[in-house]
């Protein structure tokens, strides 16, 4: 029987190349569908959500495939956690209708970016934090965040280099900074879509006005300037989390 199935995924980036199937490299993508090809008996093809780079993490990526399968629909999401490394773990498998594809039918995306702010550093969470170690002024950030927010063209938040896109203004909707105790502080962003590097660079450019490299009012004039250049660095890929994807 055909089904277009939807699987809801959240992993751990670090022993992975990224999200994106490559030769000869372990990735989330290529482990997932040689579990899944096993488990239905045929090769199978997975279209995923966002392309992660290496090191970065997932709570809630997605991912679509079709085709006719013997297994039932419910019983995927057991049958993949058992063949999967525990590195990965698939959350749901849902039957969605034909001609639904995970990436193309996505309407938005919230991201974490997970900092953490000691003078020390802590080798049990390098894997899953951005470590800065001179104080950080909440104030200075939440002010530059507040320009972020809206419609804009976010070329200047695009890694050089990057694929040309057809075109580079997205909407960010939400961009909340939260303190989690003593020493950690959230950078959560939603938006219709994301350039290359886009999250990661909001994310080094708030370090960076928040370690007072940079003024808050610049984080404006960066954005109405265009020039990648001009804002901030690209914060390490260990910080981010794909949090949810939205349809």
């Amino acid at each position: 029987m055909y089904r277009n199935i939807l699987l809801t995924i959240e992993y751990d980036g670090t022993p992975f190349s990224g999200w994106q199937r490559q030769p000869g490299r372990p990735t989330v993508q290529g482990s997932i569908e040689e579990a899944l090809s096993m488990v239905c008996g045929k090769p199978v093809t997975i279209a995923g959500t966002s392309r992660t780079d290496a090191g970065v993490h997932a709570y809630g990526q997605r991912a679509s495939f079709d085709g006719d399968f013997g297994i039932p629909t419910e019983n995927i999401k057991y049958a993949l956690n058992n063949a999967l490394p525990e590195s990965i773990h698939i959350t749901a498998a849902e039957e969605m209708p034909e001609g639904f594809h995970a990436r193309f039918d996505s309407k938005g995306k919230t991201y974490i970016y997970k900092i953490l702010n000691t003078k020390e550093r802590d080798p049990f969470r390098r894997n899953y934090y951005c470590f800065v170690k001179k104080p950080l002024d909440m104030t200075r950030m939440r002010k530059a965040a507040e320009d972020v927010t809206g419609t804009h063209d976010f070329v200047c938040f695009q890694a050089s280099g990057s694929t040309e896109k057809e075109t580079t203004v997205r909407t960010v909707s939400r961009l909340d900074l939260t303190e989690r105790g003593a020493d950690e502080i959230d950078i959560e962003i939603t938006g219709d879509g994301f350039l290359y590097n886009m999250v990661r660079i909001i994310a080094g450019t708030l370090i960076d006005i928040g370690t007072g490299k940079m003024e808050p009012d610049e984080m404006k004039r960066i954005i109405e300037g265009r020039d990648r250049t001009k804002a901030g660095h690209t914060a390490p890929p260990q910080g981010l989390y794909l949090k949810e994807i939205y349809y």
